[in-house]
């Protein structure tokens, strides 16, 4: 009996066995189809692949493009500031005790408060050698004021208006035309990047699949036999589903590298170029990791689904 009992249940160990050999064989024999197909049909596998990193580097490039407008326009709004000038009736005493209740408004990020001396020395530092008078002004002639930055310059009217009803403050002084300028702007270079990405996506998938259809096209024949001697639509789809992703992988770890490369291009043009100068550009050693991933996961995307429309008529047998 022990023994009669020790065979019946070898028998669905061994059945288990086989079936996870026959899985890591299927597996084996799907990867070593897919790279051998590569090489078989070498002119478009190569073909495959340059299109795809050349629509990786157009997205790539004009999504980074758009990063580097969007870092350099947050860097202008944060430089971005308001005048709050105090209440000539104010002791100086009185007037520094303004600068806790303007911090404490929703929205202002920094608050420096800078008194009439200062005012005037700056005035006469900027018009030096002009007029000898202004040498004579008394130091009483400009007004205690806070410099205010914020940190959404989207709501800078609705904070100007707040520091303006504070007791001790005067008037204020904000050029709102650059703000709604800043802010149009970047919405612009945001949605535009986003259309051109999302085109991009559309023709580099419409692309690398007729790509693919073509070198699939020629292995029509291949496919009509191995449907006629029973081989399932998943046994079939697998060797090119792993062709595509490995062609689709190799492509996003090209444009990466090429990317990097483009990519220190610009940032060293716009650091030399003199009237671009103040344009600065994101380091890529902050940006490799997600423009590692995008790339390999629109480029797996791409292979798989441009895979997948190839062989889908060609089944059909």
């Amino acid at each position: 009996m022990p023994e009669i009992d020790r065979g019946r249940m070898a028998g669905p160990d061994r059945a288990r066995q086989r079936g996870t050999s026959r899985r890591r064989w299927n597996l084996g024999y799907f990867i070593r189809e897919g790279f051998t197909s590569i090489f078989r049909h070498g002119l478009m596998s190569f073909a495959a692949v340059c299109t795809t990193v050349a629509c990786l580097l157009i997205m790539g490039t004009f999504a980074l493009v758009a990063v580097d407008l969007d870092a350099n326009l947050a860097e202008l709004e944060r430089d971005n500031e308001f005048l709050a000038y105090v209440d000539d009736g104010l002791t100086d005493p009185e007037a520094r005790a303004l600068e806790s209740a303007i911090a404490a408004v929703a929205n202002v990020r920094e608050v420096q408060f800078v008194d009439r001396a200062e005012v005037l020395a700056d005035f006469r530092a900027q018009r030096e050698g002009e007029n000898e008078l202004y040498d004579l002004l008394p130091q009483d002639t400009f007004q205690h004021r806070y410099r205010v930055h914020v940190d959404d310059i989207s709501l800078l009217e609705r904070t100007v208006e707040q520091v303006r009803d504070l007791p001790g403050v005067e008037s204020t002084s904000a050029d709102l035309n650059i703000a709604e300028g800043m802010i149009a702007v970047r919405n612009v270079a945001a949605g535009l990047a986003l259309v051109l990405i999302a085109m991009l996506a559309v023709v580099s998938l419409f692309i690398i699949s007729n790509t693919l259809r073509l070198a699939t096209f020629y292995r029509r024949e291949e496919i009509a036999i191995m449907r006629m001697c029973g081989a399932t639509s998943g046994f079939i789809c697998w060797p090119f589903v792993m062709e595509g992703a490995l062609l689709g992988g190799f492509s996003a770890v090209s444009a990466f590298f090429l990317q990097w490369w483009i990519y220190s291009l610009m940032a060293g043009a716009m650091g030399s170029a003199g009237q671009l100068g103040f344009l600065v550009a994101v380091p890529f050693s902050q940006l490799w990791g997600m423009v590692l991933l995008v790339f390999c996961g629109a480029g797996l995307a791409i292979g798989v689904l441009g895979s997948l429309l190839a062989i889908r008529k060609f089944l059909r047998v």
